[in-house]
């Protein structure tokens, strides 16, 4: 076993001294290619290039000797630390870190970074990674072979967010380019890079946004001045339910039942939730506010717009699509996660060719319960039936107001 396994963080500037006597010690280093150019790496040293980081710690684990790894950054933000420190090598490890690549590639922006998300992109988190900058307007995507700038442009498509691409840092090869999402994947980019999003609403480029925050990875003003989920229809639609201007009653969803709904899909960040007949849109800007991206698609352009100031006011990113389900579908990118809130048996049957993990949605009346129910079954998913009554009471002379009974249902891919 290595004797002493130390990892170097490195941002391009000089090392540091407690990194250039590590490194003059060393018997074997691992790195990359330029890592293992650097001058100081001792010529005797076996020399290790980082591919698999696993495979590269089997070896050091082998090693009689002192073992230096250099890494790009601070290697304990998304880096080779976590690998290293896994129980199956007994590796004890030092850590002389430096500047992350999140932090240079603000730095090189010039912009403040404690309120964007970070995520990692590669192929198997790419979608989700893309799922996240759609929910948020401030992320930073850690990028790799495949899942670079372009791939994710290309996924964001018909969504406007601005890039800065950030290639090769700390290198004479390092580039900063600011473009729109649309003229990204015109371009060739160079790896590594890091890729900063922002666009949307509450990017924090507007007055006063000098205020600092207090919770990492949040907007300044969060959590949002109005505390709970499942709220009534009327704090989205800003209306009197009363009121002859407010929306439809059909659109007004029960609460209680937008709350077994959002129960049963479990919406988080990187899933993508279709929310297809949307109405007042109090389900799709409570899904946007557990994290996850939201597609909102309802024909009425009133309740459209509606929908757009419910989320201005809540701080949160809405995709919304105009348009009448099924054929609206056809286009939008594969979902996680549905709730047809409108659109009857076919758009509930169209909803499962796509395949999302979960499926929810309500019936008025036992025959369309099991028409919806046989579909989803049908289509590869566990049916959930339950009856769900409501009644508000008026506590002033505690008398009944209202009484709802709807079906819900819910459909889990088997």
């Amino acid at each position: 076993m290595a004797d002493r396994v130390t990892v170097i963080g490195w941002d391009g500037s000089p090392l540091t001294e407690a990194a250039r006597a590590a490194l003059g010690a060393a018997t074997l280093v691992a790195g990359a290619a330029h890592h293992l150019a650097l001058p100081e790496v001792p010529p005797g040293a076996e020399r290790i290039r980082l591919g698999s980081v696993s495979l590269a710690a089997r070896r050091i684990a082998g090693h009689r000797g002192t073992a230096v790894v250099l890494a790009d950054g601070d290697p304990g933000f998304f880096g080779v630390v976590r690998t290293l420190r896994a129980p199956e090598y007994g590796l004890e490890v030092e850590v002389v870190p430096a500047v992350s690549s999140v932090a240079a590639a603000f730095a090189r922006a010039g912009m403040p970074w404690d309120d964007a998300q970070v995520v990692v992109a590669h192929a198997r988190t790419l979608r989700r990674a893309v799922n996240v900058c759609r929910a948020h307007p401030k992320v930073a995507v850690l990028t790799s072979p495949g899942a670079g700038p372009a791939e994710l442009a290309l996924l964001l498509e018909g969504v406007h967010r601005t890039f800065v691409i950030c290639e090769a840092l700390g290198t004479d090869r390092e580039q900063v380019t600011v473009l729109t999402s649309d003229k990204v994947a015109d371009h060739v980019w160079r790896d590594p890079n890091i890729v900063i999003v922002v666009g949307g609403s509450g990017t924090g480029t507007g007055p006063g946004t000098d205020r600092g925050g207090w919770l990492a990875g949040r907007d300044p003003d969060y959590p949002p001045p109005v505390r709970g989920w499942a709220l009534p229809t009327a704090e989205y639609t800003g209306q009197d339910p009363a009121d002859p201007a407010a929306p439809p009653a059909e659109d007004q969803d029960p609460a209680h039942l937008r709350a077994a709904q959002l129960a049963r899909l479990g919406p988080r960040p990187g899933d993508l939730l279709w929310d297809v007949g949307a109405g007042s849109g109090a389900l799709a800007v409570e899904a946007a506010r557990f994290g996850a991206a939201v597609l909102a698609v309802e024909r009425d352009a009133a309740a459209c717009a509606r929908m757009s100031a419910a989320a201005r006011r809540f701080g949160v990113q809405l995709q919304i699509v105009p348009g009448t389900a099924p054929l609206a579908l056809e286009d939008l990118p594969e979902p996680d996660l549905v709730r047809v809130g409108g659109g009857g048996v076919r758009t509930v049957a169209a909803c499962a060719d796509r395949r999302p993990e979960r499926i929810v949605t309500h019936a008025l009346t036992r025959d369309e319960a099991e028409a919806v129910g046989r579909v989803l079954a049908d289509g590869g998913y566990r049916v959930e039936c339950a009856l769900l009554q409501s009644v508000e009471l008026d506590t002033g002379a505690w008398t009944e107001r209202e009484r709802s009974v709807v079906f819900l249902l819910a459909g889990r891919r088997m």
